[in-house]
């Protein structure tokens, strides 16, 4: 059991960093330090099933998801329940149980016309994950700050 928290300051409204951080177009470009080409599948309302993937050599890899929460401009929350390799959906091998019912917060606080955007990633993180999130969560965040700050 793990729970990981990466924050950022962005000089914007949450309505900007909300949408730059949840559009197909800026999704792409935050999330490329993920693994290239990686974009998401389905909607973002509440309830809604939700794969992230990047593409791979023989299919789409990735998670399979759910909105767990989604509170407008304020608070996300996603549950992860599998794995997608090579473009198929797994949620009842062992790797993929491992993921399954981990969270994945992100919270927008407007300060001063400014956001405070907390990501919390919590439940079953594989421990060989944690160092590579460490290294992949702030540059993914200096991203979205460049690209909302623009």
């Amino acid at each position: 059991m793990n729970h990981m928290r990466y924050s950022v300051v962005i000089n914007a409204p949450v309505a900007t960093v909300w949408s730059t951080m949840l559009e197909d177009a800026t999704y792409r470009q935050w999330t490329e330090g993920f693994a290239p080409g990686c974009y998401y599948s389905g909607d973002w309302k509440q309830g809604s099933k939700i794969l992230f993937l990047a593409p791979g050599e023989h299919g789409d890899s990735g998670m399979v998801s759910r909105i767990k929460e989604n509170k407008h401009h304020e608070f996300i929350s996603i549950e992860h329940l599998g794995i997608v390799g090579n473009g198929i959906e797994d949620t009842t091998s062992e790797e993929a149980k491992a993921w399954a019912g981990a969270l994945e917060n992100y919270t927008f606080r407007e300060k001063a016309g400014m956001t405070e955007l907390l990501i919390e990633l919590k439940g079953n993180i594989p421990d060989e994950f944690v160092t590579m999130f460490d290294g992949m969560w702030p540059e993914a965040l200096n991203k979205l700050k460049s690209l909302a700050e623009n």
